[in-house]
């Protein structure tokens, strides 16, 4: 059996897909159950966070492995496995640990170092042992992964090297400013009472907001957070718990909000955001003109170098070299002038091809030229042609206005959105006097923040720990086999044993116990020395037929060596819980 993940992540897929991707806790249980009654996997677990589903597996089959993890990532999240597979990487094996070990770290994290993913992977082993779908090799694990990232938390400057989701977030928030000069005295509302908008209110209380209130679905979750957060020794916010219907009310009052749910649809639509800031300014919210005229200056751009340009080759009249449809199609049409400076001839000679190509009379170039006739009409248009060929129409150059930057209005809503899929209308970015930081913003801005020098001492750790845990996984592979070696040795000597006392029957009991101990010793040390060095090679890469080769020498029974197997994983799960 060998590791296999397939997933995908906000450093593969862009923000949009992941949201449609993200995976609900009823979508997770049934991913979960669904992988192991698949034939190619015997055991999974599931690690789904803000901005990454993963699906991790014990397969028997590489390909038939990621095939069918691949279908039913598509179909439990909802989108096509053709739309999805772009964007799902692999990794097997040594891989698909040294990739988790990463991620326990924080090195994969849309913030380095943030230290919330290892509680989300202790969920998702403790979510895996529910449904009993983790046995021994994804015990063994998660648990160990978990470990890996502590130790990098302890002996590294990881937490240096990024803040929490919240915390950065809350700096996207003030842009750049002082978090706690900005959050000093501010009404705040969190929206959710899970993991992560616990953290977001705990986050904004030590910053010093003067008032929190908590809306969740389930109000007894929100009453919870509410009197954790009142009662708190190192802060003294006043902290109440509202029902989801008084979100609109209660918007109106904050000076900032966090969102942070398990909805499928809108927590915070545009238009509710626009009531909430009219009825706290009583001015009427509208849209960024700024924002607005950039996104229509970009659309005009995208579609002016996404139209073809028209070729020589589709014009109606066949003895004309340019296609004339196209070019009076444009309400501009001609402008010799500005054609003609651009074209790098002059308007004379455009005259003489527009002159042609209306049917009317051609202009007399003699003077000019110094030619005349059929020919001379003919090398005109053929430059013409060349030009329009090779450039397609001509625009007509004008020098481009200037633009007025109007300065966006100081926000009075601050919103910090960290759902996946979003809970805040991405229209609300347009909005005059709202500031909103989403998943899609903090990936952008994220995107260059400079590493901690302990990031590289991080990696060594990860790459020390895969070398170990890989050499503990190819032992314990063994293992079984040199324990049905040892249990027939035991069965020989008890056997030899018997025999001597039929041989014997006068034989006491003190001479017995001599000889009994006697045999044992000696296939003790028959035994130890072939024992210790297999489990030594075994924990080397390519290691694993080492077993194969003790059953062969010793013709031991298969069966006897499975049945060591599976009792020794029904006492490892029995006695494992989340580390």
């Amino acid at each position: 059996m060998s590791l296999l993940v397939v997933g995908l992540s906000h450093r593969s897929a862009p923000v949009s897909v992941l949201e449609r991707a993200s995976l609900n806790a009823d979508a997770q249980l049934k991913l979960l159950q669904d992988t192991v009654a698949a034939e190619p996997a015997a055991e999974a677990a599931v690690l789904a966070t803000c901005n990454r589903i993963e699906l991790y597996a014990d397969v028997d089959k590489f390909h038939a492995g990621v095939a069918e993890l691949s279908t039913l990532l598509a179909q439990h999240s909802g989108v096509g496995l053709e739309e999805l597979t772009p964007y799902l990487y692999v990794h097997y094996e040594d891989r698909a640990v040294h990739h988790l070990f990463s991620v326990a770290c924080g090195l994969d994290s849309m913030v380095v170092g943030e230290g919330q993913i290892l509680g989300q992977i202790k969920d998702s082993l403790a979510r895996a042992q529910d449904l009993h779908t983790a046995g021994r090799l994804l015990n063994d694990l998660f648990q160990q992964a978990l470990r890996v990232g502590k130790r990098a938390h302890s002996e590294t400057g990881i937490d240096r090297a990024g803040q929490s989701l919240v915390t950065f977030g809350l700096e996207q928030l003030s842009a750049g400013a002082d978090v706690q000069q900005w959050a000093r005295g501010k009404k705040a509302l969190v929206i959710g009472a899970g993991s992560m908008s616990s953290l977001a209110a705990a986050t904004l209380a030590r910053a010093g907001v003067a008032e929190i209130v908590v809306a969740n679905r389930t109000f007894e979750r929100a009453e919870r957070l509410a009197r954790i957060l009142s009662e708190g020794d190192d802060t003294d916010v006043l902290a109440r718990a509202v029902p989801m219907d008084s979100v609109p009310g209660e918007l109106t009052r904050a000076d900032v909000a966090v969102s942070c749910t398990g909805a499928t649809g809108l927590v915070l639509t545009a238009d509710a955001v626009v009531a909430s800031v009219e009825g706290r300014t009583g001015a009427p919210a509208v849209e960024d003109t700024a924002v607005r005229e950039a996104g229509v200056r970009e659309a005009a751009v995208t579609e002016a170098a996404e139209t073809p340009l028209p070729g020589a080759g589709s014009a109606a009249d066949e003895n004309c070299p340019l296609d004339l449809s196209s070019v009076s199609s444009v309400p501009s049409g001609f402008s010799v002038m500005g054609e003609a400076a651009v074209a790098g001839m002059d308007a004379a000679t455009l005259e003489q091809h527009g002159a042609w190509a209306a049917g009317g009379t051609a202009v007399d170039r003699t003077r000019e030229t110094g030619r005349s006739g059929p020919e001379a009409d003919a090398e005109l248009i053929g430059a013409l042609a060349a030009t329009a060929t090779r450039v397609g129409r001509i625009p007509e150059r004008r020098r481009p206005e200037p633009v007025v930057e109007v300065p966006r209005p100081e926000p009075v809503l601050f919103l910090l959105d960290l759902a996946m899929p979003r809970d805040v209308d991405a229209a609300v970015h347009r909005l005059a006097g709202v500031r909103l930081v989403d998943i899609e913003s903090l990936a952008d801005a994220s995107a260059d923040a400079p590493m901690a020098a302990d990031v590289d001492m991080v990696r060594r750790i990860v790459a020390d720990e895969v070398t170990a845990f890989g050499a503990a996984q190819r032992a314990a592979h063994i293992t079984p086999t040199v324990v049905a070696l040892r249990s027939m040795a035991a069965d020989v000597v008890a056997g030899e044993i018997a025999r001597l006392e039929g041989r014997l029957p006068g034989l006491d009991d003190k001479h017995r116990a001599e000889i009994t101990q006697t045999v044992k010793r000696v296939v003790d040390k028959l035994l130890h020395a072939p024992t210790v060095r297999v489990k030594q090679l075994a924990a080397e890469p390519g290691g694993a037929g080492y077993a194969d080769a003790l059953r062969t020498l010793f013709d031991l029974d298969q069966e006897t060596v499975a049945s060591v197997s599976r009792a020794g994983n029904s006492t490892t799960e029995k006695n494992r819980g989340p580390a």
